[in-house]
């Protein structure tokens, strides 16, 4: 789908891919990328989701803006059937005098769980699925896309630069090596490479 579907439309999205492949940059991106970048960005883990009063005022503090799930595979069935409430406030807000100057939050989750397996396994509520799968943008591992890495490192690089570490260059036949890599650790794995360089 394209990337102005993606920043410039309010759809709920859902990130899926390893750990450590960048959900949720992806998630700031649409984010910071968007409508919504004047409003607040609030990520919470499947693991802060616990019934508290805080989960209550999530839709509050993402108000404008965008509320990132992330690994939402995570979350135990009690939290889940929350969570549809907590989206169905949400879509309820949204459909309420829109006039009125306050908006509900975006939604974009994110999971490195098969999300159909664990429904089929009873883990999952399926009418929490649908809610989120409205635009599934699938993040692949980055042994799958090698020629990502030259210009990965060469972020990473710049990024520690700025950071105060001196200017560094890698030796051709060492990027080689490094695209040939499986990178079980996928992005987070080659950033903190390069960092130790």
């Amino acid at each position: 789908c394209s990337s102005d579907l993606l920043t410039q439309s309010d759809l709920t999205v859902l990130i899926t891919g390893e750990s450590g492949t960048g959900k949720e940059l992806v998630a700031r991106a649409l984010h910071d990328f968007g409508r919504r970048a004047g409003g607040p960005f609030v990520a919470v883990t499947a693991a802060d989701f616990t019934g508290d009063a805080a989960e209550r005022d999530l839709l509050a503090r993402a108000e404008g803006g965008t509320l990132f799930l992330d690994e939402i595979g995570d979350l135990p069935l009690d939290a889940q059937a929350r969570l549809v409430r907590l989206l169905q406030d949400n879509e309820a807000k949204s459909q309420r005098n829109p006039l009125a100057g306050k908006e509900s939050a975006r939604i974009i989750a994110s999971t490195h769980r098969n999300l159909r397996r664990l429904i089929e396994q009873g883990q999952f509520r399926d009418d929490l699925f649908f809610r989120f799968n409205v635009v599934p943008v699938r993040l692949p591992p980055l042994r799958e896309r090698p020629d990502d890495v030259p210009e990965l490192v060469q972020h990473f690089l710049t990024q520690a630069e700025r950071q105060g570490q001196p200017l560094r260059s890698i030796d051709p036949a060492a990027l080689e090596a490094l695209r040939r890599h499986s990178w079980p650790g996928n992005v987070r794995e080659l950033e903190n490479m390069v960092q130790r360089l």
